[in-house]
Formats: structure tokens, sequence, C-alpha cells
């Protein structure tokens, strides 16, 4: 049987821990950010956990990424 193909954009967006499970960057940091208060752009600083009902999106999007 032939490899998968990992999904390119996602390649991109997650990492995955030494458990398996797919960390994520926080949302709406990009652009506009001077309205926002320096409290609110330093609470999007980092990565986080994604939700279990989008880690089982992430596993067959990444058949080779995690775990």
């Amino acid at each position: 049987m032939p490899k998968m193909k990992s999904h390119s954009g996602s390649k991109k967006r997650f990492r995955f821990t030494a458990s398996g499970k797919a960390k994520r960057q926080f949302s709406h940091k990009n652009h506009i950010n001077i309205k926002m208060g320096s409290d609110r752009i330093r609470r999007l600083r980092g990565m986080t956990i994604v939700s279990d009902p989008d880690q089982k999106r992430i596993e067959a999007l990444l058949p080779y990424g995690g775990k």
C-alpha cells in the first residue's frame, strides 16, 4: 500500500508533543494588533493544546505526525 500524504497546510500549523497531542498557535494575532491591548497580545503568545474533537481531525490530516 502506498504512503499517505500529509496535508501541507496542516504541516505548517501544528506540532506534536512527545505524548502525541497536537499543539497550535493562538488565533487573532496576525495583523491589526495596534488596537489590541498589550495584555491581550501577551496572552496570545505561545502555543496551546488543541481540543479533543480537533485532535482526531488533525491526526487524519497528519498521519505520520503524532505517536
